[in-house]
């Protein structure tokens, strides 16, 4: 600003020398000289504008009106009003989710993010609708499609449906990540045993693998870590899911060039049982108690005592029929991967954006309404049951982690440590497991 005024008062100081300088008093002259100034004047800060952004400016492109009250009407009375043009069902493919819970995250999330809630601007004109906000966020998950791909039906700007999403996901971590995105509760234990026993595997808590998210736009520079097996840059989501499609854990980050071994050493799957948070899982199979409960991945992972593999190239009838049996049970974690894909097609797609903390986010996001989707529509009264329990106990169980944390023994570490990586304990067990289906499949023939 002050090079303005600076090239404005030499200008000015110009024009008004100019004048002083005439011998010609005519009333013309003098008229002609002041307009001259005035256009030095104009012209001086013209340049100034042209050449420093900044707000509205001479020469800057108006802003698009893009009718947004009339989108936002049009949305309320296609989805939302008391006899609203589309359908429940309509509503449930389009959102992925009843119109009920949908409502409910709107609520829940404009009572959390200021940013969600309708304000006027300078002018008085108020702004997007929670509605609008919320809608164009989903409508990017659920169909992965880009930003301004919401622009004519929500009347969005590109940027604007881009922050949208940013504060949609981050807002749906932290309000609903501590309930959605938890380790199993006592209650949760006890019912996936009771599950996992029926289907002939007692002491199962459900199935780990990865997947894989294509990265359209890696970094250059990073390409080379992040490219695998998919021969594209790829980050890896390493998840657990049970019986009912729950996404128990979900650690997502690691480079495309890992494989699910290198992502597990990394993963914090096992801290809750190293550090002695874990509920504690009793259970007997083939006669012999076991107190740690155990996942079902493919072959590729190490023997550990929590995980129990399939046999690659089984001999015998009883072999054969455990590896039929828990290839079988294993796919729980790929039919949730499925799902989850199916659901939010931004996970199908390649991801178009630059930062990896921005697909975390979406990632996590995703998994949390998975997760809600699937309590707002199951019919199980205990997972229901478990599920307010976490709720209620979220605090207490918070504090007695800090308790435990400050009494926990380097020594009692590393015993659990070597529990958890007992390879001896590791075929004990799936020997046990071999022989209990089969005597399983005995009573059943």
């Amino acid at each position: 600003m002050n090079a303005s005024k600076t090239i404005i008062e030499s200008n000015f100081q110009e024009a008004i020398d100019a004048v002083v300088l005439s011998d010609d008093e005519d009333f013309e002259v003098v008229h002609q000289y002041f307009n001259y100034s005035q256009e030095l004047l104009l012209k001086a800060a013209t340049e100034y504008e042209t050449n420093h952004a900044g707000g509205s400016r001479p020469g800057k492109k108006p802003n698009i009106n893009r009718g947004a009250h009339e989108g936002a009407q049009r949305l309320f009375q296609d989805y939302f009003s008391e006899s609203p043009t589309y359908t429940d069902s309509q509503f449930r493919r389009r959102f992925r989710m009843s119109r009920n819970l949908f409502t409910k995250i709107v609520a829940d999330i404009e009572s959390a993010n200021v940013y969600f809630v309708q304000k006027p601007d300078a002018t008085g004109k108020l702004g997007l609708t929670s509605l609008q906000k919320c809608t164009a966020a989903i409508r990017q998950l659920a169909y992965g499609v880009t930003a301004d791909a919401v622009d004519e039906y929500l009347r969005l700007a590109e940027t604007t449906a881009l922050k949208c999403l940013s504060e949609f996901c981050e807002t749906i971590i932290r309000i609903y990540g501590s309930k959605y995105l938890r380790y199993p509760t006592s209650s949760d234990v006890q019912r996936l045993l009771h599950v996992g026993n029926n289907r002939g595997f007692p002491g199962m808590l459900g199935s780990l693998d990865c997947c894989h998210w294509i990265w359209k736009n890696c970094p250059t520079g990073w390409a080379g870590q992040f490219r695998g097996k998919e021969k594209k840059p790829t980050i890896v989501l390493e998840a657990v899911a049970s019986y009912d499609l729950w996404i128990w854990h979900a650690f997502f980050g690691m480079p495309g060039s890992n494989n699910d071994v290198n992502v597990l050493d990394r993963s914090p799957l096992f801290s809750e049982i190293y550090n002695g948070r874990a509920p504690v899982s009793n259970y007997t199979v083939n006669g012999r108690q076991y107190s740690t409960g155990y996942y079902l991945a493919d072959g590729i992972y190490p023997p550990l005592a929590t995980l129990v593999q399939t046999i690659s190239s089984p001999i015998g009838l009883k072999k054969k029929n455990f590896a039929q049996m828990q290839e079988s049970a294993r796919k729980d974690v790929e039919r949730a991967f499925g799902v989850l894909m199916a659901r939010f097609a931004i996970i199908k797609t390649p991801a178009r954006l630059w930062n990896k903390d921005a697909l975390e986010s979406i990632i996590k996001t995703c998994v949390i309404l998975h997760n809600m989707i699937i309590e707002n529509e199951t019919d199980d009264p205990l997972l229901l049951e478990a599920n307010h329990e976490a709720n209620n106990n979220e605090i207490t169980a918070d504090i007695h982690r800090i308790d435990a944390d400050n009494k926990e023994k380097f020594e009692s570490f590393l015993s659990r440590y070597k529990t958890v990586h007992d390879t001896n304990q590791h075929y004990q067990l799936r020997n046990d497991l071999i022989e209990h289906l089969w005597a399983v499949k005995g009573e059943e023939v």
